[in-house]
């Protein structure tokens, strides 16, 4: 084979090299954001001294009862002040 074909090909096997060193990566950082954020969710879900039976219920609530954009509306407004307060600290 030629030069030019044997470094291409040792190009191409470096940037398989990296792209699988890459993909590793990528799932190991997914998997810690997401352990990362479900310790977040449990952390405020234990602030309101909640049992999961009442949480599963006061979401079950507001699934039901409020309008699409109340929800989003109510959640926003439940993010801010808990950012609020999370800042005063």
């Amino acid at each position: 084979m030629s030069a030019k074909l044997d470094k291409i090909g040792a190009d191409l096997e470096k940037a398989r090299a990296k792209w699988e060193e890459w993909e590793a990566k990528t799932k190991e950082l997914e998997a810690r954001y997401k352990e990362q954020e479900n310790a977040e969710i449990c952390d405020v879900t234990r602030s309101y001294n909640l049992t999961p039976d009442q949480l599963a219920q006061l979401l079950k609530m507001m699934q039901t009862t409020l309008p699409e954009s109340a929800k989003a509306q109510e959640m926003t407004n439940s993010f801010k002040m808990e950012e609020e307060s999370t800042d005063e600290e």
